[in-house]
This record gives structure tokens, sequence and C-alpha cells, in this order.
């Protein structure tokens, strides 16, 4: 079975910037697709980035020019950098890890960026 477990949530004010992680194990391939997606309450499990194993990247339009997501192939982890973070960035992030026809989701971290 794969695991995936996030790390690096928090409270932050409006303006501030936090990294999340994301470590992917178990019977994982060489190469799979790795993304980053929030959910606020009352809404919708939204995409925030993805990130395959070739490097390809796409992110959420609300996010761009703030976030960044990466990869370390070699420690399976992925990190979401959020830079500028405004009051609606606020949700469970959570991430997974799309590894042939399954995908695998952690149980996500909290992030509110609030004054």
């Amino acid at each position: 079975q794969v695991q995936v477990v996030e790390s690096g949530g928090g409270l932050v004010q409006p303006g501030g910037s936090l990294r999340l992680s994301c470590a992917a194990s178990g019977r994982l391939f060489s190469i799979y697709t790795m993304g980053w997606f929030r959910q606020a309450p009352g809404k919708q499990r939204d995409l925030v980035a993805t990130i395959t194993g070739r490097g390809e990247i796409n992110y959420a339009d609300s996010v761009k020019g703030r976030f960044t997501i990466s990869r370390d192939n070699a420690k399976n982890t992925v990190y979401l950098q959020m830079n500028s973070l405004k009051p609606e960035d606020t949700a469970v992030y959570y991430c997974n890890a799309r590894v042939g026809v399954q995908t695998f989701w952690g149980q996500g971290t909290q992030v509110t960026a609030s004054s």
C-alpha cells in the first residue's frame, strides 16, 4: 500500500508564508504524479497544483505567482511553498499521489490565513 503524509500547516497572518511537505511511501513506481488540493468548509475539494514525475507543473489560476510546487524524487516528497497568503486560502490542504490507476490521499493539514 501507499501512505501519504502532509505536514507544515498552521496559522499565519495574511501576507505571510508557509511551506507544506508531503511524503509518500510504500509501493511506488519511479514515475508518478503528486498534487495538492484544498477544501474550505462547505466547499468542494479543488486542485491547487500538480507536478508529474518528469517535473511538469500545473497551478490553479488563484494561486499562480504566489505558490510554488516542487518535488524531490529521491525522497518521494513534494513541497508547496505558499507566499502572500490570503484569507481565502484558508482550507484543509490535502496531498495525493497518483500511481498507475490508483490515487492515494493524505489526511490533510489545516492552513489558516487570518488576522
